[in-house]
């Protein structure tokens, strides 16, 4: 299991790393007309924040919910068979 301040640390070191990529995108963009800005980054962005916390990462929708709440519509409870 990593520990919280392994986690934090790669945290850290990914979002420097990013906002460097990000940086560069934006000034070597070929499309000069349609040229990219931060909000083009919004996604990724909330990806690497949701590295903080796995449960809370976007696009992964908690087990207990509800199917009205966005959880499972079906969940099958039912053992496999024996080979």
């Amino acid at each position: 299991m990593i520990d919280d301040q392994s986690r934090r640390q790669f945290i850290n070191e990914l979002w420097e790393r990013f906002e460097e990529l990000q940086k560069w995108a934006t000034e070597h963009w070929p499309d000069q007309e349609n040229p990219l800005t931060s909000a083009d980054f919004v996604e990724a962005r909330k990806e690497i924040l949701g590295l903080r916390n796995p449960s809370q990462a976007p696009g992964k929708v908690p087990e207990d919910r509800e199917p009205e709440q966005g959880g499972a519509q079906y969940v099958d409870v039912t053992p496999a068979p024996w080979p």
